[in-house]
């Protein structure tokens, strides 16, 4: 198998990487996360000017056709840079799923907005007693006359206090844990009962609660059909986990590329602390752990645009769990050999180890992913 990149796909990545060198540095960075809209909207804007908002979409709806790997290319810079803009929310996640979903008549009204940055969407697929059980909702969806009116409660959806719509998983039929009875609709976030509760995330993103009070959609509002909206909702967290997979391993490159360069130059007993060969053997293993993970990635990527939900689902969640491993490795022993400097705020390592964390718990931790993948093998 081929691995190497096409040239449009390295001319996307150098085109990406000389935006964040230049407009994206990490101070600019700490100023957005204190910022109210946590994000750069100019930042957005110009991520739709370089085709980026439309990368995954089809031609016939304004996109560029491409793929998960052209996908895992993006996300591992959003990686490296510590982008804060909602490129997976709202592009891999929301985006993929109205691509692979929606009826034509929702992909021209939704797609060529999306790609062209005006509108932004967040999943809302996660409840309190499920943690990262997909199946387990409680939200419900009733008939109301010709559509639905939704009500419950949606928690920790990533980047929901700036999204304009909602992707909402409600139950139709069946009890709490069926896998049956579940479908997906479109909801405005100015919808009459739909409340937020945002708040930070340990990363520098935004999170909210979503609340639905007896929330009124019409029949369009249904996105596939209304006993089998689980398959669509695990196809795009699916995609959203190759996606953070890529993410993590821009990160962890990035670490172990900052803590050489400390090796090098911080001195201890008048040489630099890179001559001590304890040291020398702890970079080693993170440089493995590094390619490793990549390997893991570009699989899970490969896979992500699988029709086959048993292979897409095997292959993402060996990658989560083995990446969510690495991760910590790097980020523990970048934190270490650094010292004290390590974990504060000034430098851009702590911010690093962060984000590692937060994209170990987002869309199912370590343990999830082994038993997942475990139970597949079985």
């Amino acid at each position: 198998m081929d691995f190497s990149y096409s040239n449009e796909q390295l001319a996307l990545q150098e085109t990406l990487q000389r935006f964040i060198g230049r407009d994206y540095g990490f101070e600019r960075r700490r100023e957005l996360t204190r910022s109210a809209l946590g994000f750069s909207a100019g930042a957005w804007a110009q991520y739709a000017d370089l085709g980026l908002l439309s990368l995954p979409f089809p031609e016939q709806f304004g996109g560029l056709g491409g793929n998960a790997v052209d996908v895992m290319l993006v996300m591992e810079l959003v990686g490296r840079g510590l982008l804060l803009e909602p490129f997976l929310s709202t592009i891999v996640m929301c985006g993929g799923l109205i691509r692979d979903s929606a009826s034509d008549e929702l992909k021209r009204t939704m797609l060529p907005r999306i790609g062209a940055g005006e509108i932004k969407l967040a999943l809302a697929c996660c409840e309190a007693a499920g943690r990262y059980e997909l199946s387990r909702v409680a939200c419900a969806a009733v008939r109301s006359g010709g559509g639905w009116r939704l009500s419950g409660q949606k928690t920790v959806v990533l980047d929901a206090p700036s999204a304009d719509y909602f992707l909402v998983s409600a139950r139709t039929g069946g009890d709490a844990a069926d896998a049956r009875g579940i479908a997906v609709f479109l909801v405005a976030r100015e919808a009459a009962g739909v409340t937020t509760l945002a708040y930070p995330t340990q990363s520098g993103g935004r999170a909210a609660d979503v609340r639905l009070e007896n929330v009124a959609v019409d029949a369009n509002a249904l996105i596939g059909t209304p006993e089998t909206g689980l398959a669509v909702v695990e196809r795009a967290v699916d995609r959203g986990i190759a996606a953070l997979c890529a993410e993590a391993v821009g990160i962890i490159t990035a670490l172990n590329e900052a803590t050489l360069n400390h090796l090098k130059t911080r001195k201890q007993f008048g040489v630099p602390i890179g001559n001590f060969q304890a040291l020398q053997h702890r970079m080693a293993d993170m440089f493995i752990a590094a390619e490793q993970a990549r390997s893991m990635a570009v699989i899970a990527a490969v896979h992500a645009d699988s029709d086959d939900a048993a292979e897409r689902r095997r292959a993402a969640s060996g990658a989560k769990a083995y990446i969510g491993q690495a991760a910590r490795l790097v980020g523990q022993q970048a934190v270490q050999m650094h010292g004290a400097m390590g974990v504060v705020d000034d430098l851009i390592v702590s911010h690093y180890f962060k984000r590692l964390t937060m994209i170990d718990m987002s869309l199912g931790d370590v343990d999830f992913h082994l038993a997942r993948f475990s139970d597949r093998l079985a």
